[in-house]
């Protein structure tokens, strides 16, 4: 070995040293609909195994035959499903003055908590109201509550957090009042699922982090933002983008993550593509965690 060989060869042993040393306890995840549509399930699960994520997010299904397919999948693979993204929230909110429609999501969040009790689950996610011209920001607040509040014996007997996350609903629109809320339920059974692109348009990410704290923090969603001045129209243009790209400050939400001592998930949240793409977005989420 040449001198220079040498010094490179210490030079590259301490940069992954130091990595490891700063690396935050973190695992990895990715959501399932950004697997190709193409491969069955135990070879999605595969998939996301091999470019180097730890687990997958699902999705709420009625399906059993998909549920025990999934759940099939997963224990073949040893990839975990961590997690359920409940999918009734959005169209059918809590927080509607149709009861038709709380009746719906209610049904979705029963299904969800099934669902993520059977593929081993420790969470299902929930956008808990939605503030618009039909409802406001005092009856989205209340009607959740409401509605939350009774499916948390559910949650408990499922060993199910209800995780409750921050999106652009115009609804808990501060880290005070979002820690507020998931503190008005007294239990452990509900808490916040983060994500840290949602906060950007509005806040700043590791401020967040730092007023939710560990012990509300349940899940982490990854996705970066970009929000650009448009020239042609003179008006802010917010866009998502890949992770490392927008204008999230990557090493202060690393700061942020290391100071509360998280070590649960953190699930990448952006579009679907190929092998080479996934492959690329978990490096990418390496570079995030080491604190790159």
């Amino acid at each position: 070995m040449t001198r220079r060989t040498l010094i490179a060869s210490t030079a590259s042993a301490f940069a992954a040293s130091a990595a490891a040393a700063n690396r935050l306890p973190i695992k990895k995840g990715v959501l399932t609909s950004m697997l190709p549509n193409n491969l069955s399930w135990k070879d999605k699960f595969q998939l996301a195994k091999d470019v180097g994520f730890d687990a997958v997010e699902g999705q709420t299904t009625e399906d059993v035959a998909v549920e025990t397919e999934m759940r099939k999948a997963s224990e073949a693979t040893g990839m975990p499903i961590h997690s359920v993204m409940n999918m009734a929230h959005w169209q059918f909110p809590l927080s509607s003055s149709d009861s038709a429609a709380v009746e719906r999501s209610m049904k979705g969040m029963e299904t969800s908590i099934r669902n993520a009790a059977a593929w081993g689950g420790t969470t299902v996610l929930l956008v808990p109201g939605v503030v618009n011209a039909q409802t406001s920001y005092a009856d989205a607040y209340k009607r959740s509550q409401v509605q939350i509040r009774k499916l948390i014996p559910l949650a408990e007997k499922s060993k199910i957090i209800i995780a409750v996350e921050n999106v652009w609903n115009k609804f808990l629109l501060s880290p005070l009042e979002f820690a507020n809320y998931v503190d008005s339920f007294q239990t452990p059974w509900v808490k916040a699922y983060f994500d840290v692109g949602n906060i950007q348009l509005y806040g700043f990410p590791a401020d967040w982090i730092r007023t939710l704290g560990k012990e509300r923090i349940a899940k982490v969603h990854l996705k970066d933002f970009h929000n650009r001045q448009n020239q042609i129209i003179r008006a802010s243009v917010p866009s998502f983008v890949n992770l490392r790209d927008g204008d999230l400050d990557w090493k202060d939400i690393h700061k942020a993550f290391t100071e509360i001592g998280y070590t649960g998930y953190a699930t990448v949240e952006l579009k679907g593509g190929d092998e080479k793409y996934l492959r690329d977005v978990a490096s990418r989420v390496d570079l995030i965690l080491n604190g790159e």
